[in-house]
């Protein structure tokens, strides 16, 4: 569980604080936001690609996953972000996010019953 707080708090850290400062997003949209995207993120990347594929993919999936969400929120919510703006807060998260997977996969991935850092499926049982 532990581990869940630290990735939502890191995501809503970057995420909050550098939509705020590049663009004109507002605390409660940019905080909605990262928690939704940190939710999605856990689930996608950290449940699903880290054990299946492996820490690089998870990474690169993590920062495109953040990329995408913060370009979509930007043009629904109207935030005045550039694509590079997003490019480097996808990119800052993507660092945080390979470290993160080190740690999960070095514990365990909470959440999953398998926690052999492999994926598992039925003929492989």
């Amino acid at each position: 569980m532990i581990k869940l707080v630290v990735k939502m708090l890191a995501n809503a850290v970057v995420v909050v604080g550098l939509t705020m400062w590049f663009g004109d997003a507002s605390f409660l949209s940019a905080l909605l936001v990262a928690l939704f995207l940190g939710a999605v993120a856990y689930v996608l990347g950290d449940m699903t690609i880290l054990p299946a594929a492996g820490n690089t993919a998870a990474t690169v999936g993590d920062a495109a996953l953040t990329y995408l969400v913060l370009w979509g929120a930007s043009s629904m919510l109207g935030w005045n972000i550039s694509y590079f703006d997003i490019f480097v807060i996808a990119f800052i998260v993507g660092i945080f996010e390979f470290f993160f997977h080190i740690w999960l996969l070095q514990d365990g991935i909470p959440g999953r019953k398998d926690n052999n850092g492999h994926a598992r499926f039925p003929a492989q049982r």
